[in-house]
Parts: structure tokens; sequence; C-alpha cells
């Protein structure tokens, strides 16, 4: 599936005028005439373009709906002059960027550049850390134990002190828990479970 930038606004003109200069300069396009409809459309890596304010739902509200979401895709608001308190909010909220209209193209240009190369450094991102809860997941609650005191530094015996097990026991957790989450030291599994936030 290549990526994509969606561009997302109520005027078929805009839409239009987007959508043709970024496709002269290389980008696959989609473009949705609301917020709803991009929403409810099958997800595309890529850049989102949107405009700030459109009827029924602002990009405001989209820029929350994503990082509710957890979408990795950055977006780019198009705003009219009397909207830049609203993309400096959304810009806090988590927008990549804003760029007021009437644009300048090399600035639309530059900003989805950005973007794009930013969207695929946050999907491979995302991508990892869904692979790494799955293989979490995949663990048993006693070799969850085992793996939270370990990224805490603590020794088998220690471990088996805190488990009420044996220390021959912890070992055999802490090869099955290294070997479900494909860590190849214990260094390794400290970042994952950084990663994993259990640290």
């Amino acid at each position: 599936m290549s990526d994509t930038v969606s561009i997302i606004d109520d005027e078929a003109s805009v839409r239009d005028a987007v959508g043709m200069l970024l496709e002269t300069n290389g980008y696959a396009t989609a473009t949705y005439a609301s917020v709803a409809d991009f929403l409810s459309a099958p997800f595309t890596p890529g850049a989102i373009v949107s405009d700030v304010r459109m009827p029924e739902t602002t990009g405001l509200d989209l820029v929350r709906q994503l990082q509710s979401s957890e979408d990795p895709r950055p977006i780019i608001l198009l705003t009219g002059h009397g909207d830049i308190e609203m993309a400096v909010q959304a810009l806090k909220l988590g927008a990549f960027d804003f760029i007021e209209k009437p644009f300048e193209l090399d600035r639309l240009l530059a900003a989805v550049k950005s973007a794009m190369e930013t969207s695929v450094t946050s999907m491979k991102s995302t991508l990892e850390l869904q692979e790494l809860k799955a293989r979490y997941g995949s663990l048993s609650d006693r070799q969850r134990d085992t793996m939270h005191l370990l990224i805490r530094g603590m020794s088998n015996k220690e471990i088996g002190l805190e488990l009420g097990i044996s220390p021959r026991t912890v070992e055999i957790h802490r090869t099955w828990v290294m070997t479900r989450m494909q860590a190849k030291s214990m260094a390794d599994l400290v970042r994952m479970g950084l990663g994993l936030g259990l640290a």
C-alpha cells in the first residue's frame, strides 16, 4: 500500500487544487469532503492535509480524534487568517504544521515532504510497538511478573524470594520471557520494558 496524502476540505475547488499540486509532484492523494468521510474510509498510511474550519467537525476536532486513537499520521492544517489561534491550539494538541491561506505552493510542498518523512518513522514505531505489545500479551501472568522484576535488575534468587518460587523455576520463566519477547540480551529486554512503559 503506497503512502498517501489525504486531503480534507469542504470546498471542492480547494481539494482539487491541492490534490493536483501534490499529484504533479509525485504524491498519491485521496480527497474527502468532510472529516466523517475521511474517518469512515479505510486506513491509508501517509500524511493528512485538512482545512481547519469546516462544518460539523473542525480540523481541531480531527487532531483530537487522531490523538485519542493513537493515529500516527501527521496532520497539516490549512488556516484562514482568523483561524491562527485555533491552529496554534492544534499544534499544542499534536498537529504537525499549519499553513495560512492563500498558501505558497513551495511552503505546502515542503510541509508535505517533511510530514511524509515523519510518517514513515512514526508508522514504523507504531508497528514495532504493536508487535512488542503482542509479544508481551503472549506471556503468562508468572512470566510477566518475572519480566517486571528482571527489568528492575533483580537476580534469579531475589525474584524467587519475591514470587515464592525456586531460582530454578525463575530460570525457566526467564528463558521463556527472553524467547517470547525475542530479546537478545538483558539490555534488549530492559529497552522493551521501557517501550511498554513497564519500567
